[in-house]
């Protein structure tokens, strides 16, 4: 084994102090590096002890890239492809540094990962006895006091409701740290979770009953004093923008920081450090306002009359844009799209107007219980947001009404490279998000920030398409990092070919028509075997119809369409396969968050399709936002953003097909602009290097030639 540097030393001798603030000793980058390749290296201690794991030059290089990222207490962005094995390229020198380490992924299923295999595997075989430490964002942990009272909610009232909260409260019966996402078959959509889990507006906190036995509170002490604490980005920046206990702790403490699955990094972080108001989050206050004032002070106040008029100011709002279809407005004056000024103004007005009423009756008996205090709390909070809506926009952000069975107001900032630079890099010359209202920019103003002598990684698959990576570093004020591209080792030439196909354009009428008769023909002499991905709804839609009704009574073949069950059960579904002939094989159409991160290895799935270039949509007020800052720029907002989207999203897609060493597979990408269009060969050069087919002849033979692989293998 490796011998341990000092740091690692103190590190198993002594528990060390959470808080603690001293600068730690300095890492040795020789040192280090040497302990890295004993691991990784070529009769390696992993090479050593695993028969499958073989040393990757690749691997190897990216591995040297962390050591020196944390050896130099300097940030470095690494895109490494697909096969490369990058979480032990970044687990193993952090592992060895012997300082504190937090891990932040985007998904749920990777942090639960690294949390229970990958890290208690590396830490056994490399002799740390590490204290490690899995956080959540609250909404993941059941609530031992909204359970309690969950029966007496008024939505839940026999048949799979109650079944489901049946099932929830024997799991409470047994669990220990009260992670939902360890219930198996629980559905992630089901409107029981929000009666069993807590959000900061109405958690109790030192005043609740159950405080004691908080899972929250368990988590969020045994990662303040955890060596290794794994996250995810969306507790990352939720925890930021509100300023909970947490990540304001742990930060301080931890000496390297590693963002994995990080090309969703900058589209999370402007998600939570904006700001946004829901009718849905007006009425849930009302209701909440008269329950807890019958409840507790019955006859004080006039809750009856103080909620109806709050619920009736939050319908009123709703009702003015009654006209408008389901979807997204921009809003770059005053009031958004297809709204009448004075009218806006009025309901803001009225709906501010009862809010504070409702704020000062809770003032009077906020003492008599913590759900008042709370309560009061949410109304300042509701309140600055109906303040911050009734005001002009800020530089750098962008604005925008959703009409839908509710109606929501949303304010984010263009990116987080702000963010990033002042709170997490600790330079003082950029500012913290601008959409912070006025007592949070203040708040942050006198808040220290996070000590500059500290490591960040930042790593996934795709993060752009030029060696600077520039997608990626640009928004997340990454600019002066240090950049690495590592391939992916797999044999793309021989295993995986490229079909352009020649169908009508996507403006034609008839084109989900012919995507969806490819996919048939294809998928059929495969077995299934398909991932169908669509840029919109409406294809998803058109093209899952077509399958189904093509492949309707064959027993061979089953569709599968998103959005009639959950990812992770269409996901399981679609890796089973043909389970060796005793299921029809799978074909998946699906849209959204199916083009990153789905991984389905093997021969379960041998065909990717996209429907066409996945270029973002010009209506979207987020896009036209950065058009139009662009071009105040006097940049281009085609070549400088529409194309690189473009790219990047294509590049996920791509990724989906070949997952392993041994898979095989065929890409079919239906939008000839590919070939017609300048810019095709650019966004042709972000695709792995697979053989090309030139003509629907070449792509029939290639499929034969992956039908006689699996057969040759069975």
């Amino acid at each position: 084994m490796p011998a341990a540097n000092t740091n690692l030393d103190a590190c198993e001798q002594e528990p060390h102090d959470a808080f603690a603030s001293a600068e730690p000793a300095p890492v040795c980058a020789n040192s280090l590096l040497q302990q890295m390749h004993q691991v990784l290296g070529e009769n390696g201690l992993l090479a050593q002890s695993s028969t499958s794991y073989r040393p990757r030059a690749d691997q190897l290089q990216m591995a040297q890239a962390v050591t020196q990222a944390i050896a130099s207490n300097s940030a470095v962005v690494i895109e490494a492809g697909t096969g490369v094995g990058k979480t032990f390229a970044y687990l193993v020198p952090a592992l060895l540094s012997g300082e504190r380490i937090a891990i932040s992924t985007a998904t749920k299923n990777l942090q639960d990962q690294l949390f229970a295999r990958d890290l208690p595997y590396l830490c056994q075989l490399l002799g740390l006895p590490l204290r490690m430490a899995l956080l959540k964002g609250r909404g993941s942990y059941l609530c031992l006091q909204r359970l309690a009272n969950a029966r007496q909610h008024p939505d839940v009232h026999g048949g799979m409701l109650l079944r489901t909260l049946a099932k929830i409260e024997k799991f409470a019966q047994s669990t220990s740290n009260g992670d939902l996402g360890e219930l198996d078959g629980l559905d992630e959509r089901s409107p029981v979770l929000p009666l069993v889990t807590s959000t900061r507006e109405n958690c109790l906190g030192s005043q609740c009953p159950e405080f004691k036995n908080c899972y929250v509170n368990q988590a969020r002490r045994a990662a303040l004093a955890a060596d290794v604490v794994v996250i995810n980005h969306h507790l990352f920046f939720a925890d930021l923008a509100v300023r909970e206990s947490g990540m304001a702790e742990l930060l301080p403490s931890v000496h390297t920081v590693i963002f994995d699955e990080a090309h969703q990094l900058n589209a999370i972080g402007v998600q939570f450090l904006g700001q946004q108001l829901t009718t849905g989050h007006l009425l849930d206050y009302s209701r909440d306002l008269l329950a807890c004032g019958l409840q507790h002070a019955r006859g004080l106040e006039d809750w009856s009359t103080l909620a109806q008029k709050t619920e009736q100011a939050a319908r009123d709002l709703r009702l003015l844009a009654a006209h408008l279809a389901h979807g997204k407005y921009r809003w770059q004056g005053s009031v958004p799209d297809g709204i009448a000024p004075e009218q806006w103004a009025s309901a803001l007005q009225n709906l501010q107007q009862h809010i504070a009423s409702s704020h000062d009756a809770l003032h009077t008996v906020s003492e008599l219980s913590p759900d008042f205090a709370r309560l009061q709390e949410r109304a300042s909070a509701l309140q600055g947001r109906i303040t911050l809506f009734s005001q002009p926009q800020p530089p750098d952000t962008v604005r925008w009404m959703d009409v839908g069975n509710s109606l929501r107001l949303a304010q984010s900032p263009l990116d987080i490279a702000a963010t990033m630079q002042h709170t997490l890099m600790g330079n003082p010359a950029q500012s913290t998000a601008p959409t912070l209202p006025q007592d949070e920019q203040e708040e942050a103003e006198h808040t220290p920030a996070a000590p500059p002598r500290r490591a960040w990684v930042f790593t996934s698959a795709t993060l752009g398409e030029d060696p600077h990576l520039r997608w990626f570093t640009e928004p997340c004020g990454l600019q002066h990092a240090t950049t690495l591209q590592v391939a992916s080792p797999f044999a793309y030439a021989q295993n995986a070919g490229l079909y352009i196909a020649d169908i009508v354009p996507p403006s034609d009428p008839k084109h989900a028509q012919q995507v969806a008769h490819l996919a048939a023909e294809t998928a059929a002499l495969l077995g299934g075997r398909t991932l169908v991905l669509t840029t919109t709804l409406r294809n998803l839609r058109l093209i899952g119809e077509q399958l189904r009704e093509h492949f309707a009574g064959d027993q061979r073949i089953e569709v599968l369409i998103q959005g009639e069950s959950t990812k992770r059960r269409l996901t399981e579904r679609f890796r089973q396969g043909d389970n060796g002939g005793k299921l029809p094989g799978c074909i998946l159409v699906a849209s959204a968050s199916f083009w990153e991160g789905v991984d389905i290895p093997g021969d379960a799935l041998q065909q990717v399709i996209i429907d066409k270039l996945p270029f973002p949509p010009p209506n979207d007020p987020m896009v036209e936002a950065h058009a139009q800052r662009l071009q105040q720029q006097g940049k281009n907002p085609f070549t400088h953003y529409h194309l690189p989207e473009a790219a990047v999203a294509l590049k996920q897609g791509a990724g989906r097909l070949i997952r392993h060493e041994n898979d095989r597979g065929v890409l079919i990408i239906c939008d000839s602009r590919l070939l017609k269009m300048g810019y095709g060969r650019r966004l042709l050069a972000v695709l792995p290097p697979m053989q090309r087919l030139p003509n629907h002849a070449a792509l029939l033979q290639k499929i034969e030639q992956i039908n006689q692989a699996r057969a040759s293998v069975v």
